[in-house]
């Protein structure tokens, strides 16, 4: 049967799913989406692990013993969901419902399970809001008040490209489908360039590496824009026909030599030149912006200058040249209609710093409602939020598929249907498509969908009306919100997929979206937010005490941490030669990687695709994959990007030493 992945990957792959006796066995791609080309990662073959592992949630959970042990008894629906109503209306009448804190994060979900029933009800009640900025927000800002979101160059097209740069991404582990697609246009003469602090699979395919230190991109960038102008690269008749505020970046980027920003980013100043020449000389050039660079105190201004790039040079007009980041804006639709409810003024609370806010919000968080999420395990500073889930006077839901680190330390737990049990609308990111994703098999267990809860909820404590639209007309409101009319008859012909194809082409047929259709480069918003505006360099941390720059790279295993349970390895921190010669580690010790805000006890595994001064610790590990339960985010500091107010997960500075530690039971 047909059906399509969700997951927080730009891909959006279309799958064929294979059932026998009303289970899944198997899941493989299918053609829908012509991208997928018939093969997927092997995040998602796995997903019938998920599916029915012995992590899967299949009944509502009670607490029984304490926080942190996973200690529950089972109860029923309707006893769990009296009780988290009865919680609900104690703090509103207790407290006030700004005391209520709903935690989500949609990256792995679509329309219907992110935005809908619950912001149906958490509006209605007034509850705090919650600022989603963990990821992708200095990103998407940098794009939507520079380019008014409008679509770059669809992957399929990268093979037409004669330049390509891949900035700030690792297609091999998210958004596998990209590779072959750069690889044919190598084959066929393009140039590829990486930039990158590691030496990933694509890099050592590479053209040219700029192995840049984490948070130093946006003088690199900086320098290459300058050299533009300065060498005659840039197109002056698209600038003063196309943009605004070309002469305002090429002032703030002149200082930037290629020698002063190649001292900065640790790399040759000719690595630069070259980089500059390529893209002046190769067309079509096209850069495909990911999310590595922004995760740092310069990350907005970094994105923005890359952003950039193609508008200096004129590199648009052409299939394959121009820019890639999301796509996700192409359809413009919006369930707001179908939900019926106005966002209150109630507080917000940004979620990088929800260790702070369980410790210090006045009024303080007395109930937390998570899901689509999993903080504990993805949150900067965890150490701190771990103490705050402790809190005895906390009362905390999780509604998830499976027990993850957060649902410990739950009084309810709530089991939540995967994709493959509930209806939902996807976009995708990368290729232009929209799925109309169907359920394939019943509900395992007793989970129930996020629109069947929050619905049944809002009827519990009062805010449902009369008429409210269920599932099926707010997919239809949704569908038919989209200035393109036929999309709903599109989607209803095709039963599960639509693509564009062919993609539009950047000012052919697709002009940017801002108030003038031009290309703000130094747009007002962001200059008045960035602290010394915007393409302002802040010096990264360096201490002698925490002298390593700690990144924490996606992997092939876990999407963020969605996947994490299946998966019982013991992580090791990656460190250059250089590094651990220095301080007497090789491959298998165990090391100490602590600062300032803790600890993780893991081994060591010396790393020669990692530049010197860089260690790396993997993204969405959980608590059994270290010998002390900590990741990488317990030595995250909870401060923000430049604009957006983004999470700066590379500003982490860390020392490693060897240290003897026994293994946790």
């Amino acid at each position: 049967v047909s059906s399509a992945c969700p997951l927080d990957c730009p891909d959006s792959c279309s799958l064929d799913v294979t059932l026998e006796d009303g289970k899944v066995v198997k899941l493989d791609g299918s053609h829908r989406n012509p991208i997928t080309d018939g093969y997927i990662c092997s995040k998602v073959r796995r997903f019938p692990s998920h599916l029915y592992g012995e992590a899967r949630l299949r009944h509502p959970l009670r607490r029984v013993g304490k926080k942190g042990e996973a200690a529950f008894e089972v109860m029923s629906w309707d006893d769990a969901l009296d009780l988290v109503a009865a919680k609900i209306e104690h703090v509103i009448d207790a407290s006030g419902a700004e005391s209520i804190l709903p935690f989500s994060y949609g990256g792995s979900n679509g329309a219907l399970t992110e935005g809908a029933a619950d912001e149906r009800l958490f509006f209605r009640l007034g509850t705090s809001r919650l600022a989603r900025t963990v990821c992708a927000i200095p990103t998407g800002l940098a794009a939507s008040e520079m380019y008014g979101k409008m679509p770059g160059v669809d992957p399929k097209d990268f093979a037409l490209a004669k330049l390509i740069v891949v900035w700030g991404a690792n297609p091999s582990v998210s958004s596998i489908h990209l590779v072959p697609l750069i690889l044919e246009a190598q084959k066929n003469g393009a140039k590829l360039v990486v930039v990158d602090p590691r030496r990933t699979k694509l890099a050592k395919k590479a053209d040219l590496h700029l192995a840049v230190r984490p948070g130093t991109d946006l003088p690199v960038t900086l320098a290459v824009i300058r050299e533009l102008f300065e060498t005659g690269g840039a197109d002056h008749d698209f600038l003063a026909t196309h943009t605004t505020g070309s002469e305002e970046l090429r002032r703030r980027a002149t200082p930037w030599n290629p020698e002063r920003a190649a001292t900065i980013a640790g790399i040759d100043p000719d690595d630069i030149r070259t980089l500059t020449r390529w893209w002046v000389t190769h067309d079509p050039a096209v850069v495909r912006c990911g999310w590595g660079q922004e995760r740092n105190r310069n990350g907005g201004s970094a994105s923005a200058a890359i952003l950039a790039l193609p508008a200096v040079a004129g590199k648009f007009g052409q299939r394959g040249g121009g820019y890639l980041m999301s796509n996700s804006s192409y359809w413009r639709l919006s369930a707001e209609q179908a939900i019926d409810a106005v966002e209150p003024e109630t507080r917000i609370i940004n979620m990088n710093r929800l260790g702070r806010t369980l410790h210090e919000a006045d009024p303080a968080v007395e109930l937390l409602f998570v899901y689509n999420a999993n903080p504990l395990s993805t949150l900067p500073e965890q150490n701190r939020v771990r103490t705050g889930l402790e809190r005895d006077d906390l009362f905390t839901v999780v509604f998830d598929q499976v027990m993850t680190d957060t649902a410990r330390y739950a009084d309810v737990v709530l089991p939540a249907t995967t994709f493959l049990e509930h209806r939902d609308i996807q976009k995708g990111y990368g290729p232009i498509t929209l799925h109309d994703i169907k359920p394939v098999i019943e509900p395992v267990g007793e989970s129930r969908s996020n629109f069947e809860v929050f619905t049944a909820l809002a009827e519990r404590l009062g805010v449902a009306r009369p008429g409210d639209p269920g599932i099926e007309e707010v997919a239809d409101t949704f569908l038919s919100s989209a200035p393109d009319t036929d999309l709903r008859a599109r989607v209803e012909a095709t039963g599960t997929t639509v693509t564009e194809d062919p993609a539009p082409v950047a000012f052919v047929d697709a002009f940017p979206r801002t108030s003038d259709e031009k290309i703000h480069l130094v747009p007002t918003a962001l200059d008045n937010e960035a602290p010394g505006g915007l393409y302002h360099y802040r010096e990264l941390p360096t201490t002698q005490v925490a002298p390593l720059s700690l990144i924490s790279p996606a992997t092939n295993r876990t999407v963020s941490s969605t996947l994490g349970q299946l998966y019982d390895h013991q992580e090791s921190v990656g460190i250059h030669p250089d590094d651990a010669r220095a301080r007497g580690i090789d491959s298998g010790t165990t090391v100490r990687v602590w600062n300032h805000l803790g600890e993780v006890h893991c081994r060591a595994k010396v790393d020669p695709d990692l530049r010197p001064g860089v260690a790396s610790l993997a993204k969405g590990i959980w608590t059994h994959n270290t010998l002390n339960g900590a990741s990488s985010n317990a030595l995250v500091p909870d401060s923000y990007t430049d604009i957006g107010e983004g999470a700066c997960f590379n500003d982490a500075r860390v020392q490693i030493e060897a240290f003897e530690v026994a293994a946790r039971p």
